[in-house]
């Protein structure tokens, strides 16, 4: 079956589950469960770069502005910019269910792994000062998060911290969940990140015909898998849907320009548990950093992964809980690797800051094929650029 045709195939599909879905047709998303009954969803994601071998390298996920509200609560590391990981795990947001007045407490372990930052205030542990550049390729490594005495709220008349300007976080709070009341703060989920020196589940590596050869480091099904291409606004991609563990794809061709699979991946999120109006909150909160310049992998995290990565503890035992991770992993093909080699050498600032964070980790690699002569004069671009990166990173007060 060709692109075009699979493609309609999906559209087709989503649009017949969004007719037959009442929560769809603007019903609420309410938990199909007993009106005391605790219920917890949780969305997330793991950011990864994939090696030669498609295996996650370390990089910098700190290196770069912050894209979050000032009252959101961090780590002040003596680090920063200089906090090497595999994995970022970005903007987990733990939803809550259930009659107002329910007292809760909620703990998170992060197996290899640091939390960074967090809202509303919470107990995390370690300290900064007992993280170092080692700390995370530690096997018995981990942080933890603790929110204790948390009380659920009626969602009518809420009022919840705002900065001025726009902010990606704020669209996560577009759902039914109840309202969350700790000590003198409101917010309408718990929000937490951090940094990892885990291997992702998935592996994505480019074979010698240029197709990307994807894994499952634990024998498990992939799944459902979007690989996704935008080149200078010309995006690309090809859905896949219950893959096994292993699977050869190839990007679609540039002739066939799309918009981004906005509604592909909000039903992949629903059909693995989200309620709609979460799967949109999460598409919405990352749709500008899932579609911007690059190649990559998104997968759906198998759930015994992040329970192995991410142990969850709720009080009391809630009656259905629901996790989702979307993984991404960044995919630097041989088109990208001679672009970026070119602006290296040419001090082409416009191309290299396309990639953003993910510029110092791909020029790591095109800098290890390098001779010494050619190495040094690519060597100070790359200072540059990241050094104005993080002179721009926003600071609070």
């Amino acid at each position: 079956m060709s692109l075009r045709f699979r493609l309609i195939a999906v559209l087709l599909t989503a649009r017949m589950v969004t007719l037959s879905s009442p929560a769809s047709a603007g019903s609420s998303d309410a938990p199909d469960q007993p009106q005391h009954a605790l219920v917890v969803h949780e969305w997330g994601t793991f950011t990864s770069i994939a090696g030669p071998d498609g295996k996650a390298i370390e990089w910098l996920p700190l290196n770069g502005p912050s894209d979050l509200p000032c009252f959101v609560n961090r780590f002040a590391f003596n680090l920063k910019g200089t906090l090497p990981g595999t994995v970022r795990m970005e903007t987990p947001v733990l939803y809550f269910y259930g009659p107002a007045g329910t007292a809760v407490d909620v703990n998170v372990r992060f197996q290899r792994g640091v939390v960074t930052e967090w809202f509303p205030p919470a107990a995390v542990t370690p300290s900064p000062q007992a993280v170092s550049t080692a700390s995370l390729f530690r096997p018995d490594f981990a942080s933890g998060i603790r929110w204790k005495g948390l009380t659920l709220q009626e969602t009518a008349h809420e009022s919840f911290p705002r900065e001025e300007g726009s902010s990606h976080y704020y669209a996560a709070r577009r759902t039914d969940a109840s309202s969350l009341q700790s000590g003198t703060v409101r917010e309408k989920f718990l929000f937490y990140r951090g940094i990892g020196g885990f291997q992702p589940p998935i592996t994505a590596s480019i074979a010698s015909n240029g197709q990307i050869i994807v894994k499952s480091t634990n024998g498990e099904a992939l799944g459902d898998v979007v690989l996704f291409d935008n080149h200078r606004g010309a995006i690309t991609y090809q859905v896949r849907s219950g893959l096994n563990d292993q699977a050869m794809l190839d990007l679609p061709s540039v002739k066939a320009e799309f918009s981004a699979p906005l509604s592909e991946l909000e039903q992949i999120l629903v059909a693995h548990g989200l309620y709609p109006k979460e799967a949109k909150a999460m598409v919405e909160t990352w749709r500008d950093s899932w579609f911007e310049e690059g190649t990559r992998l998104f997968y759906i995290a198998p759930r015994s992964a992040i329970d192995a990565i991410l142990p969850l503890d709720v009080n009391p035992v809630p009656a259905e809980v629901v996790r989702v991770f979307v993984g991404r992993i960044e995919i630097l093909a041989e088109s990208r690797t001679r672009e970026v080699e070119n602006a290296l050498r040419n001090r082409d600032w416009v191309t290299l800051g396309l990639y953003g964070r993910f510029l110092e980790p791909m020029a790591k690699q095109i800098l290890a094929d390098q001779t010494s002569a050619g190495r040094t004069k690519m060597e100070s671009s790359l200072k540059k650029i990241v050094d104005s990166s993080i002179a721009s990173a926003r600071t609070c007060k």
